[in-house]
């Protein structure tokens, strides 16, 4: 069971540092953007709630330190390991969305249950719960690969353990992270080879999904009625949405400068969490916020090119899973950047490696770190289905890690 922690290849332990160096200057570079942009955002509400204008920046900075510490981790742990417990951490998700729900151990805020709190720090399973599922279903595309292309119960399996999931989320709720969840496993059946006329039933069903689950909620049905003219009702259910069109009519085309926002002292609400975007594109400008999300791009692009490239090896489960991921990525950018410019309807979804949240950082890197140890074993032949693994290739690495 534990054989996995013994020494074994990996990244961190052979002749230097050897990680996919573009992928990860990405997302170092939009980690220390988001760390720069939490200092700024977050300062007037936190000196005005704990007298530390830096108390949000201090905590980010933790998360990051936890992240990245994470991501050491991850780095040396094998991916074959993670398809052999993929059903371990299905069953783990689904027991902390349970949790999430149970009064007294989940903990409400702003009507939402959504966070299992220990001590000063909160966990938030749902952003667990979308990574396990990347790897549980990963798996299983590896595993019924003839199934899911040829039959209609290959096709369907995967929903009934989306579903019940998808269900748990919407209980807390968390909108946002089932559209996200749903959008990345439907890419990853897609890409898994699932024909076209059950890719189109599955793509009219979610829809339709969407379409009765912002019709039975009222607050969801309000949220898109004022997507369409905030400016109806700017003082009233507008009010997020209109501070944060402001706020990018502000920065023009280089921005008010770094910590000069108006809009954070107070008239945006979640400035340096799900608008930290906004805040970004007053202090930065246009050109700023272009340059941000062509980051965004790169590193996406560049998450979907490391599935590319296993899947051209034949390290299918590890392509799956960096396509995963890279959706995860995609979904969320489009929402939080759509909802932050008034494309979306305001849904309240971090912006990953930039948006204030533990969880949601530590997450990230973990994400990162899948993908960089997806990215060497494929360039070391690791995992492929042809290479057989000896032990005289863990002596080798071991020698020259001492």
């Amino acid at each position: 069971m534990l054989s996995f922690l013994q020494i074994r290849p990996s990244p961190l332990l052979g002749r230097g540092l050897d990680l996919d160096f573009p992928l990860l200057a990405g997302c170092l570079g939009l980690l220390g953007l988001g760390l720069v942009m939490i200092a700024s955002a977050s300062s007037e509400v936190a000196a005005a709630q704990t007298g530390s204008p830096l108390y949000h920046m201090i905590r980010h900075l933790i998360y990051l330190v936890i992240g990245l510490g994470a991501a050491g981790v991850v780095l040396m742990v094998p991916m074959n390991i993670w398809q052999r417990y993929g059903w371990i951490m299905l069953l783990a998700a689904f027991a902390l969305l349970v949790l999430v729900l149970v009064p007294g151990i989940g903990r409400e805020v702003n009507g939402a249950r959504r966070w299992i709190g220990f001590g000063a720090f909160n966990v938030q399973p749902s952003e667990i719960a979308k990574v396990f599922v990347v790897i549980y279903l990963a798996g299983y595309l590896v595993r019924r690969q003839e199934e899911v292309r040829e039959s209609w119960a290959g096709f369907f399996k995967p929903f009934v353990v989306l579903l019940p999931m998808a269900g748990l989320l919407l209980l807390e709720p968390d909108f946002g992270a089932t559209v996200v969840m749903m959008g990345s496993a439907m890419a990853m059946l897609f890409l898994g080879g699932v024909g076209m006329l059950r890719f189109g039933l599955m793509v009219a069903l979610a829809v339709g999904a969407v379409f009765v689950l912002v019709q039975t909620q009222e607050y969801r049905l309000q949220r898109l009625i004022t997507f369409t003219d905030p400016w109806a009702d700017q003082y009233g259910s507008g009010y997020q949405l209109t501070q944060a069109l402001i706020a990018f009519g502000r920065g023009e085309w280089f921005g008010v400068g770094l910590g000069n926002s108006i809009q954070k002292q107070f008239y945006l609400p979640e400035a340096h969490t799900d608008f930290v975007f906004s805040v970004l594109a007053e202090e930065l400008g246009f050109v700023g916020a272009l340059a941000t999300l062509a980051l965004f791009v790169f590193v996406s692009v560049r998450a979907l090119y490391v599935g590319l490239w296993a899947e051209r090896a034949k390290q299918f489960f590890s392509a799956y899973v960096a396509y995963g991921l890279a959706f995860l990525w995609i979904g969320q950018f489009l929402i939080n950047i759509g909802v932050n410019t008034g494309l979306l309807p305001t849904k309240g979804l971090t912006l990953p490696f930039l948006s204030y949240g533990g969880s949601s950082l530590v997450i990230c890197c973990v994400s990162l770190a899948l993908l960089l140890r997806i990215e060497w074993e494929r360039r070391n032949i690791l995992g492929n289905e042809d290479v057989d693994f000896t032990e005289a290739d863990f002596a080798e690495e071991v020698s020259h890690a001492r």
